[in-house]
């Protein structure tokens, strides 16, 4: 005798409970300015600070672990699924049960992302906290801003003595990104950032392939690196998920934010990352903006003229990491990036992968109105 798989009318409250939370939070988010003043400032800042505290004491990403737990979970479910199927045993009644609960899966992991952090992508943001605007920008402001950071890497590497960059242990790295958000918030209160958690990935190694340098994980507050890329990457790229930490869920304002503390850091190693991170982003929009204008005697000229400002041993520095990704190179980071930039563009990046470029923007608009780089 067949046994009735029924769903109780108590679950199906649970489920229209869910429902109702899960409109509220989205239809909240349409108000940047509630969203600003009420959680990106008021409630996220305690709820971060607290999910730090409590995963920041361990060692490992924890994470990372449950990420783990949860995919063999998925994958042990789907073999049974298969076999059940195989044998013809997965009845309508079950197919039917089994999305009731996936449908309350996915509304409560979107209501706890959203509570959690999901809630920053629609926040007013830096531009409101500092008082400027991205605007449209010209390409001689393009080159200007990237000769200054020519001039910024040069300055910063020539105070490098070795002629081989330093490696320091990545915990010393952690706690200089600290300190650095420490000095910034001297100036911009908002910045400051309390009870570390930063952890290298467990996954470094499926870096090659997911093509990330660092993510943050929304459910423990932690924030990864990927541990096995050269290390100079590594502080600009640390400031950069403790942005996301901070609430700054925008990639460009992340990248953005990460300067700001990167650049305040009393390290010059520190200083050395960010400017010369930045200086692949602006000859990037340089070298973008001239194939627009598809004057490609000017493209040449602005190439040989960066190659020939350039620091001999920022060149050497520079080629070294291309060759560290020249030989990663595979066929599946393409594909896992394609799905990055979709969900980018789902939450109002409409830039997608490029998000991360539009860092010029706001570079350029914040010397603009602080004189400053």
């Amino acid at each position: 005798m067949k046994r009735s798989v029924e769903i109780s009318g108590y679950s199906w409250m649970k489920l229209g409970l869910l429902l109702i939370i899960a409109l509220a939070l989205a239809f909240f988010s349409f108000f940047p300015l509630p969203v600003e003043k009420w959680y990106s400032v008021g409630v996220y800042p305690g709820l971060a600070s607290l999910l730090r505290i409590l995963t920041g004491w361990a060692p490992f990403s924890l994470g990372d672990l449950i990420y783990s737990i949860i995919v063999i979970y998925l994958i042990i479910n789907l073999i049974k699924g298969a076999i059940l199927v195989y044998q013809k045993k997965y009845t309508r009644e079950k197919f039917f049960a089994f999305l009731f609960r996936l449908t309350k899966v996915v509304l409560s992991a979107y209501i706890i992302f959203k509570i959690l952090w999901g809630l920053n992508y629609n926040r007013l943001g830096i531009a409101y906290q500092l008082g400027i605007a991205k605007k449209e920008y010209t390409r001689e402001e393009v080159i200007l801003l990237t000769n200054q950071l020519i001039e910024k890497v040069n300055e910063c590497r020539r105070q490098i003595k070795d002629t081989v960059l330093p490696a320091p242990a990545l915990d010393t790295i952690y706690r200089e990104a600290f300190r650095s958000y420490q000095t910034v918030s001297l100036q911009y209160d908002f910045l400051n950032y309390r009870n570390r958690s930063v952890k290298g990935s467990l996954f470094s190694s499926l870096g090659d392939y997911m093509g990330f340098s660092g993510y943050y994980n929304p459910f423990t507050g932690e924030a990864q690196l990927r541990t096995d890329i050269p290390r100079a990457l590594i502080p600009y790229i640390t400031c950069h998920e403790m942005a996301h930490q901070l609430g700054y869920a925008s990639e460009s304002e992340a990248n953005f934010v990460g300067y700001l503390a990167a650049a305040s850091s009393n390290d010059v190693y520190f200083r050395y990352s960010v400017y010369n991170d930045l200086f692949s982003y602006a000859q990037g929009e340089e070298i973008f903006m001239e194939g627009k204008e598809k004057d490609f005697k000017a493209f040449e000229t602005i190439i040989k003229y960066n190659r020939d400002h350039l620091d001999s041993l920022v060149k050497k520095d520079r080629k070294e990491i291309r060759e560290f990704f020249n030989k990663r190179k595979n066929r599946i980071s393409p594909a896992v990036s394609g799905l990055y930039d979709q969900y980018l563009k789902m939450n109002k990046q409409s830039a997608g992968i490029n998000s991360y470029n539009e860092v010029i923007g706001w570079l350029i608009a914040y010397q603009k109105k602080y004189g400053k780089l």
